[in-house]
């Protein structure tokens, strides 16, 4: 199943994305919102409803954030070997984390503002982790039962201003600098070990090619790994890293991003996330 928030006059609604449009759920008489769906209310009741078929759709929704109230923004870095290998940096022995602050969240087709104060912006089509359940000091076994779905997620970064000091935050966490979305795919259909496809494009043209077979840590040990030393909870975001293909790796030819552009990231199995940068 994958569920959506949308805006509807001036209103968060909870919609079920179907193969024609979406869904909305909140006008058809469901209660809870996406963060209570994602602490177990109402998949029952979504489920009927995802079956029924007299239900209007909408063609072109407004994609709100996938989260209205999100927890934790937890990122990993250089979880793919190809693009560890692509900035010159050693493959990790264990996961490199950092955040993101809440601010960073913006929905698909939301427009991202990219301030003149800074150069050197870059794109990373990205894996996000939506969890379900609480984890503290869990097991690889347990990681992966602690997870409500998934969603795209770009790692928007300024360049110039992550490698300013040993913290990347700064030139990770501007405003919009975390988008996600359109969709949560439920974790019962989808499973990042089988090797989904993840592609960015930037005006259509095709910058990275990659797959979450290719991960260095797969999702149940980033999962594991983040428990020991942090508590995640319902509706923690967690991007789990981006393959190569970024603008930093091009020795030569380097085209960063900047305003006008289009940027796609694809995940096989939940969808397309569109922004375009101001």
């Amino acid at each position: 199943m994958k569920l959506c928030n949308i805006a509807v006059n001036g209103e968060i609604h909870l919609g079920i994305v179907k193969e024609k449009g979406v869904v909305d759920a909140t006008a058809a008489g469901f209660g809870p919102d996406m963060e209570r769906v994602i602490s177990g209310e109402g998949m029952e009741e979504l489920r009927r409803m995802e079956a029924e078929s007299g239900l209007p759709l909408i063609e072109a929704p407004e994609y709100a954030n996938v989260l209205s109230r999100p927890g934790k923004l937890l990122c990993v870095g250089l979880n793919y070997r190809a693009h560890a290998q692509g900035v010159n940096m050693q493959e990790p022995d264990y996961p490199i984390l950092f955040s993101k602050f809440d601010n960073a969240l913006a929905p698909a087709g939301a427009e991202i503002d990219l301030p003149s104060w800074e150069t050197s912006y870059d794109y990373e089509a990205e894996l996000v982790i939506v969890m379900g359940k609480s984890a503290w000091n869990v097991s690889e076994g347990e990681a992966m039962g602690l997870v409500f779905g998934y969603t795209c997620g770009n790692d928007l970064s300024c360049r110039e201003a992550q490698m300013r000091s040993g913290q990347w935050l700064i030139g990770k966490t501007l405003p919009g600098f975390g988008p996600c979305g359109p969709c949560i795919v439920t974790a019962d259909s989808f499973d990042p070990d089988e090797g989904k496809r993840i592609r960015s494009y930037v005006n259509g043209e095709l910058r990275q090619d990659g797959s979450t077979a290719d991960m260095i840590f797969n999702c149940a040990r980033i999962i594991s790994y983040a428990s020991r030393y942090m508590k995640l909870e319902p509706g923690d975001l967690i991007f789990t890293g981006t393959p190569s293909g970024v603008a930093l790796e091009r020795q030569e030819g380097r085209r960063w991003i900047e305003a006008g552009d289009k940027v796609d990231v694809f995940v096989e199995g939940i969808g397309t996330l569109s922004n375009t940068m101001v």
